[in-house]
Formats: C-alpha cells, sequence, structure tokens
C-alpha cells in the first residue's frame, strides 16, 4: 500500500521522469488531479490538489502509461511493480 507522504509523492515523480515524462505543477480547468498531455510525455498535475488527490492521480496515471523499463534501477522497478499491484484508496 502507498502511503501518503511527500516521500512517495517525489518516488512517483521520480520514476516518470527516469522513464522520459515530465511532471508539471500548473492550475488548470481540469477536474482531476492530474492529465497526459496528448502526443507527448508531459504530465500536467493540478497545483492546488492535496498531496492525495497528487499522489493519487499520478499513480493511476503510473499504472497504464507503458514506460520502459530497461530505464528503470532495482528500486524503481520493484517500486512500480508495487504500484501496479496496488490500488490506493482515500
Amino acid at each position: 500500500m502507498l502511503t501518503i507522504t511527500n516521500h512517495t509523492l517525489e518516488k512517483l515523480e521520480m520514476l516518470l521522469k527516469t522513464t522520459g515524462y515530465k511532471v508539471r505543477y500548473e492550475k488548470g480547468n481540469f477536474k482531476t488531479g492530474a492529465c497526459l498531455l496528448q502526443h507527448s510525455k508531459v504530465v500536467v498535475v493540478n497545483k492546488f490538489s492535496g498531496l492525495e488527490s497528487k499522489i493519487l492521480a499520478i499513480s493511476d496515471l503510473a499504472r497504464d502509461l507503458d514506460m520502459d523499463i530497461n530505464l528503470l534501477d532495482d528500486k524503481q522497478l520493484a517500486f512500480l511493480h508495487q504500484l501496479k499491484q496496488t490500488k490506493l484508496e482515500l
């Protein structure tokens, strides 16, 4: 299970950055906590969302993204495996 901490958020951000995605925090009109810009590797997160919402939104996106696992180190690979096995409930 994922814990709701800044460290977990940082791990999620680093996982995406390592696989070539950019994470940006911006204000927007979108209702959800994050979105993936079409045809690019940019994840936009609502900067006004709470920590729980940010973690939930990024983890949901990370589960579904097609990431190159060859770019990940052992710890990140284990974290991704844990992420895909875990459903975060708030």
